[in-house]
């Protein structure tokens, strides 16, 4: 069905409307995005390059997880940077929508792999001899491609609905960039069905597997008892760094998500955090104490060394 929209271009209001706070913002942003992109390339590139790694299902998963956290970030943060530069700060029609897709394709998939990775650890941990057998190759790349399906069917359908909208007036939207909510209050039409349809799309979603996710690591954590105080250790640390992560990236998504379409003064704040901070402090929280991941990273760096002294 043809969009009924007469608009062009949104205008977003960014921020601030404050010069030199948006100076100010916009080199700190362009830091953390400089980081973000970095340090999840590390990770990426390192596993990749480090076969002890890349043959562990656990790696596998996070130099995917790495890579989801790159594109996610880079679907907002240039637009929402360079837009810092100018007063009037616009996005076509075309480009609006292509951010929405782009938002909930790539947060649709990392929702799958946090789950795919909570898995892992649940047969390593409460089933260790049939670790191999069920967390084979095939298992991953399935889980792989059905984070991608995923993903990619949980954004589509947001698009279809909200392509049915109208756009006929106001198309100045209070935020950095397109989400769901804010459009909504735009569009010429009563969009009530369409909030709730959002709240069981995204919210209720969010909320049951991040309950599931929960369930299942209290479930891993009430095994360790079984455990020598090393195997419990290490455990504690690897489920320790994966629950951080998890919570990060769904206590944002479900306040952003699982209630009615109100504006919020501080949903700005929220979006910050899971489009710029949460990509950020992934890498870091995985990296800081896996001594795998260190040891491994060390010897990446070794190796390019040499080869560029070489040349």
């Amino acid at each position: 069905m043809q969009n009924q929209s007469f608009i062009t271009e949104f205008v977003f209001l960014g921020l601030s409307q404050n010069p030199t706070v948006q100076k100010t913002v916009f080199v700190v942003f362009l830091l953390v995005y400089i980081a973000t992109i970095g340090g999840n390339m590390v990770i990426v590139v390192t596993i990749l390059c480090s076969p002890a790694l890349l043959g562990s299902p656990m790696y596998f998963f996070l130099a995917f997880l790495s890579f989801l956290d790159a594109c996610f970030s880079s679907a907002f943060a240039p637009k929402m940077i360079v837009d810092l530069l100018y007063e009037r700060k616009t996005i076509s029609y075309k480009g609006c929508m292509i951010q929405l897709f782009a938002e909930h394709f790539f947060g649709g998939a990392e929702v799958i792999v946090l789950t795919s990775m909570a898995y892992d650890r649940y047969v390593a941990i409460c089933k260790p001899l049939h670790y191999s057998s069920i967390m084979n190759w095939r298992l991953c790349g399935i889980l792989v491609g059905v984070a991608w399906t995923g993903g990619f069917l949980h954004s589509i359908i947001q698009i279809l609905f909200i392509y049915q909208l109208p756009f006929c007036g106001p198309n100045v939207i209070d935020h950095f960039l397109c989400d769901l909510y804010p459009l909504l209050e735009l569009a010429c039409t009563d969009t009530h069905i369409f909030g709730l349809f959002v709240v069981a799309n995204s919210g209720f979603i969010c909320i049951i597997i991040f309950t599931m996710l929960l369930v299942s690591y209290g479930v891993i954590l009430f095994s360790l008892r079984t455990h020598s105080a090393e195997g419990r250790r290490k455990a504690l640390s690897t489920c320790g760094t994966h629950i951080a992560v998890v919570v990060l990236f769904f206590v944002p998504c479900i306040f952003t998500y699982a209630r009615p379409p109100s504006a919020f003064s501080f949903d700005k704040m929220v979006a910050i955090f899971y489009t710029m901070l949460s990509p950020l402090l992934n890498p870091l929280i995985y990296t800081f104490r896996n001594m795998e991941m260190k040891n491994a990273m060390r010897k990446v760096w070794k190796r390019f060394v040499v080869v560029s002294d070489e040349k």
